[in-house]
Formats: C-alpha cells, sequence, structure tokens
C-alpha cells in the first residue's frame, strides 16, 4: 500500500481524454510516481523497463499507442476504491471521519468563504488543515501502520493539495500552520 496513493472525491485531477483538471467524481487509487519529474514509481530509467512488468496494473498493461480502445474502456469501468482492500474495520472507519471532516467540498466551502468572512473562514481552513496533517502519524504509530501507506489510506495531505484553491500552507518554525496565497506566477 505505500506503493499507492489515493485521490480523493473532489480533488483536482488532469483528463486524460478530454485534457485539463476537474475534480475527480469519484475515489481513485493510483501508484505513486517518483518525487522527481512524475515518472512511474515502478520505472527503471537505466534499464528503460518496469521493473514489475508481469505484475503491471490494469491502467499500464491497458495503454498501447496504436490502440485506444482498451484504454478507453478501462477508463469508463468502474475503479478500484480503499474500502475494496481495506478489511480493518477500525481504519475503514477512520477514514470515513476524515472524509467527513475533511471533504474537499467542505474546504471549498471554507475557501470561497474567506473572501466574506475573513479570519473566520481562515480558522476553518486551517482547522482541516491541522487535523489532516495531525491524523497521519498519529494513527501510523497507534495502529502500527507505515508512513508511506498514508497516502493510500487518507489521500494526499489537504497541505498539499491546498494548491488547488490558489493557496499554500507554510510552516512555521514553531510548528503552526501559516496559510496563504499561492504566488500565480509560480505553480510549485
Amino acid at each position: 500500500m505505500e506503493h499507492l496513493y489515493t485521490i480523493r472525491r473532489g480533488e483536482l485531477v488532469r483528463d486524460n481524454v478530454e485534457g485539463g483538471l476537474i475534480p475527480a467524481d469519484q475515489e481513485l487509487v493510483k501508484v505513486r510516481e517518483k518525487e522527481a519529474g512524475g515518472a512511474c514509481l515502478f520505472y527503471e530509467e537505466a534499464k528503460k523497463a518496469c521493473t514489475i512488468y508481469d505484475k503491471r496494473p490494469a491502467q499500464c498493461a491497458s495503454l498501447k499507442c496504436w490502440d485506444t480502445a482498451e484504454f478507453m474502456e478501462l477508463y469508463q469501468s468502474p475503479k478500484l476504491h480503499r474500502h475494496d482492500v481495506i478489511e480493518n474495520g477500525v481504519l475503514l472507519v477512520l477514514i470515513e471521519e476524515q472524509e467527513r471532516r475533511c471533504s474537499y467540498a467542505a474546504l471549498k466551502d471554507h475557501v470561497r468563504r474567506i473572501s466574506g468572512e475573513g479570519e473566520k473562514a481562515v480558522e476553518k481552513v486551517l482547522e482541516l488543515l491541522k487535523f489532516d496533517f495531525h491524523l497521519r502519524p498519529f494513527l501510523a504509530q497507534k495502529l502500527g501502520l507505515p508512513m508511506e501507506a498514508m497516502d493510500f489510506f487518507f489521500g494526499r495531505p489537504l497541505t498539499e493539495t491546498i494548491v488547488m484553491f490558489g493557496l499554500k500552507v507554510e510552516r512555521q518554525e514553531d510548528g503552526g500552520f501559516l496559510l496563504t496565497r499561492l504566488d500565480s506566477r509560480n505553480t510549485d
């Protein structure tokens, strides 16, 4: 599971068929990418080969440049969800609670309110970010789960995906969070 991550409903994703960014209309489980360059975690550049070719995911096996029919069929088929593979009932309840408290719909609503409510709405955004941020190491320790698997269980951290709303989080020296506007000249 540490090789996977979850894109949660409402998170911006690239539409590989139509192009552009759209909010995910459902949960998607994806293979993690390498940090530098975004290449597949299992692609070995030196050998120009996939290290798990015989056991590669369906999304990879269906990609054929000369015929996109199989990929389009897979693209339109039902997707794997976390609840399909997680058997731990306690963990499933915790995932549901995180989804309830930290949904992208709730985050979007609080961000939208910043212009009218100011600091009150900013505090609500920060509450969501802090809950999501602190939940991961706490549960990794309490449930004996690898930290590397947290992006699979809980999706990518809101402190990273907040950029989809034109905002970014800067960590303060005291450990606090500072929410700022994303510099429009730099989309990193």
